[in-house]
């Protein structure tokens, strides 16, 4: 990826989860990232497209806070992933779900960045499956299904409290189903 391509998407990510995908003008997000116009529509043949590109972007960095512990089948595995979530939060992701947005604001209109969204959380259920079956927990798919309420439910917490507390009651949480569910 180009160096102007990777500076066009990150500003356009943070410009468009500070201030809405409707909020965001392409001149806004041109000057921000101190590119000509035409770099701008070499990289992406519409605002929707950069959308699209800038979901992707924020997922790719999702990953890259929580894979950290994928090769770690413990039992502190999940309240590890609580702990990386909540550190995605307080660094890039205070003030709510990126991907929530997108499907809500684009679920009628724009079908590809809606999916682009709900396909992440659908990746991110599957995943926390896989490791439910990693960690020997016969119930895999409801403990799955439970965790990430968990964890989307700190993330709304962000909007009403700090990312560090909703996080601290993310692991409580997580450490209570764990015991509920390898007992």
């Amino acid at each position: 990826m180009s160096e102007k391509r990777k500076q066009v998407l990150n500003v356009a990510e943070q410009l468009f989860y500070t201030y809405g995908f409707h909020g965001v003008g392409l001149k806004q997000i041109v000057n921000e990232a101190n590119v000509a116009t035409m770099t701008l529509y070499n990289h992406f043949s519409s605002k929707n497209k950069l959308v699209e590109e800038a979901i992707k972007n924020r997922e790719e960095r999702y990953w890259a806070y929580i894979c950290s512990v994928s090769e770690d089948y413990s039992n502190d595995t999940f309240v590890r992933i609580a702990q990386l979530h909540g550190a995605f939060l307080k660094e890039v992701s205070p003030q709510g779900c990126m991907f929530l947005r997108a499907i809500e604001v684009y679920q009628d209109t724009d079908k590809d960045i809606a999916d682009i969204a709900i396909k992440h959380k659908s990746k991110v259920l599957q995943y926390f499956e896989k490791l439910a079956i990693c960690n020997n927990i016969k119930d895999y798919k409801n403990f799955a299904y439970e965790f990430l309420l968990i964890i989307e439910g700190a993330t709304s917490m962000t909007q009403i409290t700090d990312p560090t507390q909703a996080t601290e009651h993310a692991i409580t949480m997580t450490k209570a189903l764990q015991s509920n569910f390898l007992t």
